[in-house]
C-alpha cells in the first residue's frame, strides 16, 4: 500500500465501526444492489475482485450471511466451520486465478487492524513477488 493508501485506510478504520445491523457495502453486493465483479459464489461464501487491488490479482472472500461476525476477533465457536470454508474458498480461487506460486490471504481486524467494512472478510493477493513485512 501506498503511504497516501494507507494513511486513508488508517483514518477510515480508526473512525467509530459503524452499526454492526446495519448493511455493509458487502451485503449490497451480495443481494446485487452494488455491482461487483464476482469469481466464485456457492451457499456460504461469494468472492469478488476487489476495487482497489494491492497488486495484479487481489480479491476478496465473504460469508454470505454476517450472523454477527463483523472481525475475526468476535469469532465463536459457532463460526469455525463458516471460517474453514472461507479459507477453503480462498484457496481454491486462487488456484482457479492461477496464482500457482503462492498467494498472501490478510484479515484486517479492527482499527489497529485497519478495517474499514465491518463484515468479516479475506484478501487474497498475488500474481507477483510480495514483499515482507506487509505493514
Amino acid at each position: 500500500l501506498s503511504c497516501d493508501r494507507m494513511s486513508s485506510e488508517m483514518a477510515k478504520a480508526q473512525a467509530p465501526p459503524p452499526d454492526a445491523g446495519a448493511p455493509t457495502i458487502f451485503d449490497k453486493i451480495i443481494s446485487k444492489e452494488i455491482p461487483a465483479t464476482v469469481i466464485y459464489e456457492d451457499d456460504e461464501a461469494i468472492a469478488f475482485k476487489d476495487i482497489n487491488p494491492v497488486a495484479p490479482t487481489h480479491f476478496l472472500v465473504i460469508p454470505k450471511v454476517r450472523s454477527g461476525l463483523t472481525q475475526l476477533s468476535k469469532a465463536e465457536p459457532a463460526n469455525k466451520a463458516l471460517l474453514g470454508h472461507l479459507m477453503f474458498v480462498a484457496q481454491h480461487v486462487a488456484k482457479e486465478q492461477g496464482l500457482d506460486n503462492g498467494f498472501r490471504v490478510v484479515v484486517n481486524d479492527g482499527a489497529d487492524g485497519c478495517q474499514t467494512v465491518f463484515h468479516v472478510h479475506l484478501h487474497v493477493i498475488g500474481g507477483r513477488q510480495l514483499t515482507w513485512p506487509p505493514g
